[in-house]
């Protein structure tokens, strides 16, 4: 038989939960796994074809989590990845229910925020893993009969077999033990009456776990003093929630407003380098770039990605599917400049034509990256504002592999962090801490209205000996032409 049931006393002897490991999920969390990480659950948190959940007493962020369970059949350790998935037996649904409340007292085990009684929902019944494809799985979870989750197992960035695998370097698996394979996008808080369901099935449906369905109650057991109370924050709220809308924060408010993005384009590139210079800053300007738009001007806040020298292997795992570079593009904002490393290696494209049609539909402001465009035309046609080591027609994997975004990065010779301020015009492009954009736009400013008395004057046939700089005898006569205007 393909399936079977699994029964109301299932207790598998250990419960091993991972992460991260749907791109979905990862794009979410903007922070891109390197290697498999997990946390073990209780086999006490076990509720074996679902049933009711409840949220303790005095907490807010109760969430779900649908995945799907891997049964071990055999015992098992030191296998490789290719041998991993002949050690499980079963496959079935499964609910990672967790408190964000309770998360900050066992931070990164998840003791008390994921282990609870009935946290676990399994079941109902199991696919046999001789049956299926483990590349060709879907999950799906239902909050109150609407989908909230819906994905598959074709581009997951640790394939079943490898999480066997991987634990069973060091832990012996056991028959009857349970990985929990990671959730995909679309996890959010359930509230007391809510009803979660969850299903895996083969991606042609012709097999399925059934509907694991579980309902929330109200717990009435307030935590006693002795023990760590709820404590919720805002960023509680929103990892709980999926996103700020979704919690009903509102959006973080830019530090470019309007108006300080209409005071630094009255300004050049030049006379924010030279008062960055007088603050001691000679090492911010992104050098040895072309750009697709002379004359345009660009400002915004920089969105990092950072590109390693491609290696056969790494770019197998890292290159291809959802990865870093496509992340990023699908969440960029409005004011955002994507800035990318590619250690000054032009021999291959960083970006085309599709990633630039992304980034401008959602409203980033601009591109800058120190290695090569493909597609240069349709990129310069497009209109967004990109500055470039040159046109290169090969793709991403002939030079690098997509590694990580908003983390500190280098570009063009100098240092970006996820936030800075970029500005650039013909001149070229600058990087601005953003705790002195305020102060030095103002300087800038005025600076320019000195420097525009100076020409003026010069223009009229004055000599520069005195005017540049200024004299005390002209600044005087500067003084007085500011009062009067």
């Amino acid at each position: 038989m393909s399936t079977s049931d699994l029964g109301h006393d299932f207790r598998p002897g250990k419960i091993i939960a991972m992460h991260l490991n749907y791109p979905s999920r990862i794009a979410q969390r903007g922070r891109v796994p390197a290697h498999p990480s997990y946390f073990l659950k209780p086999a006490t948190s076990v509720a074996a074809t679902g049933g009711t959940i409840e949220r303790p007493a005095g907490t807010e962020l109760l969430a779900f989590e649908g995945e799907i369970a891997l049964i071990i059949g055999r015992p098992t350790r030191r296998v490789s990845p290719e041998e991993g998935w002949d050690a499980v037996s079963g496959i079935t649904a499964a609910n990672d229910f967790g408190v964000y409340d309770l998360r900050y007292v066992d931070k990164g085990s998840n003791f008390r925020s994921k282990g609870g009684d009935g946290f676990t929902p399994l079941g109902p019944s199991i696919i046999d893993a001789r049956s299926v494809d483990p590349a060709k799985l879907r999950v799906r979870t239902w909050v109150n009969g609407t989908v909230a989750q819906d994905d598959t197992t074709a581009d997951l960035t640790f394939s079943l077999g490898l999480l066997v695998a991987d634990v069973s370097q060091l832990i012996t698996l056991e028959p009857g033990d349970v990985i929990l394979t990671g959730t995909p996008a679309g996890s959010s808080v359930v509230v007391p009456g809510d009803v979660v369901e969850v299903e895996v099935t083969t991606a042609d449906g012709a097999l399925s776990s059934g509907r694991l369905v579980t309902t929330v109650t109200q717990g009435v057991h307030e935590l006693p003093a002795f023990s760590a109370g709820p404590k919720v924050d805002d960023l509680q709220r929103e990892e709980a929630w999926g996103s700020r809308a979704a919690a009903g924060l509102p959006e973080e408010a830019s530090i470019l407003t309007e108006h300080l993005k209409a005071k630094i384009n009255s300004v050049a590139t030049a006379t924010l380098s030279s008062l960055l210079r007088k603050r001691g800053f000679n090492n911010v300007s992104i050098d040895g770039l072309i750009a697709t738009q002379p004359g345009a001007r660009l400002v915004g806040l920089a969105r990092t990605l950072r590109y390693i020298p491609n290696r056969e292997d790494l770019f197998d795992r890292f290159g291809g599917g959802y990865n870093a570079q496509k992340r990023l593009f699908d969440s960029l904002r409005p004011d955002d400049v994507v800035v990318i490393e590619a250690r000054g290696d032009s021999g291959s494209g960083t970006l085309g034509d599709i990633l630039a049609i992304r980034a401008k539909h959602l409203g980033a402001a601009g591109i800058v990256t120190d290695g090569g465009v493909r597609d240069l035309a349709v990129v310069t046609e497009l209109g967004i504002p990109t500055y470039h080591a040159g046109g290169h027609p090969a793709v991403l994997g002939r030079k690098h592999v997509p590694w990580e975004y908003d983390t500190t990065i280098g570009c063009g010779g100098a240092a970006v962090q996820p936030g800075d301020v970029i500005v650039g015009d013909d001149d070229g492009v600058l990087v601005i801490p953003p705790s002195l954009i305020a102060d030095l736009v103002d300087e800038a400013i005025a600076q320019e209205k000195e420097e525009a008395f100076i020409a003026a004057h010069v223009a009229a046939g004055e000599p520069v000996e005195k005017l540049f700089p200024l004299s005390p005898e002209w600044r005087e006569k500067y003084r007085a032409s500011v009062e009067e205007s």
